[in-house]
């Protein structure tokens, strides 16, 4: 009974302790922090809840996907339609049905309609590419990220083709931002420790004795296909408030390739990981970009060419790969000191490891 309690902080550890470092991130950025960085905060959440939708899929299947962004846009488009004034919506987004022409709803309520009309498109087309394994299911999802760019952006009449769709309210703040993470990390770590979440972790690391075992590898890929859809398309969303502008084109490859990135440094089988992940390459991102405008040294400008930072993720992806293959947390989930015993503690993602003598 007196080891109840200790369990059970053991258990809630991991989400715990990353809700509070972004909360001390977001109190001090609130407090101390610049509108300029106050927006880098804010989009920095909003990528931790993208990454720790691409955990839920990824960490727990063992399948890479390059699809996930679409459902970024998904989101992105559909709070857009539910909160753009109705006169701006008859303007602009002519082929819209009527009733959603003269929708006006609110971000708090517009937001979680939008995961769940991302996570009923993810139903749909997760129960075809979720029958695929290996390269085949990574090549499809790859597919589903073209059909719906090329959808996005020719579909003038609902979508605003290569035009951006402007109007939609700027409601976003960096306790928004915080408060989207926090329900990011709980629903992932929530579905990490449910049974479905263990079942999906058994046939990743052993798809026959699962299959033998009784598990529908099947149905435990697309329940976590369409939870991981919902928390990005969730993000999504909040994308469109913080930009209060969508275009097809942010939805593409260049998000798809950092995204994954971030995934990959961190670790992309602890939840952890994805979230020290963003931070770090955050981090990396807003130094380029700052070199990229150029630092002043006795009257000359010093800066690097346009673009580099992409490189420059590219490269630390690559040595991260070679010598850190299990990322900067090593696929282990952060969790409270211990003075009694120095001990391991094992990610939800991983089996779970001898503790060291």
């Amino acid at each position: 009974m007196s080891n109840r309690p200790s369990v059970l902080w053991r258990t809630i550890a991991t989400p715990l302790i990353l809700t509070v470092l972004l909360l001390v991130i977001a109190a001090l950025t609130w407090q101390f922090g610049s509108r300029g960085f106050n927006r880098t905060v804010v989009e920095m959440f909003i990528n931790i809840m993208v990454v720790v939708g691409l955990y839920v899929f990824i960490g727990n299947s063992g399948l890479l996907s390059f699809g996930h962004i679409s459902f970024m846009c998904l989101g992105a488009y559909m709070t857009a339609w539910l909160t753009i004034p109705p006169m701006m919506k008859s303007m602009t987004l002519k082929g819209l049905p009527v009733w959603l022409l003269q929708t006006k709803l609110p971000m708090w309520i517009a937001t979680p309609l939008s995961g769940f009309f991302v996570a009923v498109i993810a139903l749909i087309v997760g129960r075809i590419i979720m029958r695929l394994s290996g390269i085949a299911a990574s090549i499809a999802t790859f597919g589903l990220l073209g059909v719906v760019n090329n959808v996005y952006s020719n579909w003038d009449s609902v979508t605003g083709g290569q035009g951006s769709v402007v109007g939609i309210p700027p409601t976003m703040t960096v306790w928004n931002g915080w408060l989207g993470a926090a329900v990011a990390i709980a629903i992932a770590y929530l579905y990490a420790i449910s049974r479905s979440g263990l079942a999906l972790r058994a046939t990743r690391d052993e798809a026959v004795a699962a299959n033998a075992s009784g598990i529908d590898i099947v149905r435990e890929r697309l329940v976590a296909f369409v939870v991981s859809a919902f928390i990005i398309g969730l993000a999504g969303a909040l994308y469109a408030h913080f930009l209060s502008i969508v275009n097809p084109g942010a939805f593409y490859l260049r998000t798809t390739f950092v995204t994954l990135s971030m995934l990959v440094v961190g670790g992309m089988y602890s939840l952890s990981g994805a979230v020290i992940g963003v931070v770090a390459i955050s981090v990396l991102i807003e130094l380029f970009r700052n070199l990229e405008k150029g630092v002043s040294l006795d009257g000359l400008t010093l800066g690097l060419p346009n673009g580099f930072q992409e490189v420059a993720i590219g490269v630390i992806t690559i040595v991260i790969l070679i010598y850190l293959p299990s990322g900067l947390t090593r696929n282990r989930e952060l969790s409270w000191p211990s003075w009694r015993k120095r001990q391991v503690v094992p990610s939800p993602a991983q089996p779970a490891l001898e503790e060291s003598n």
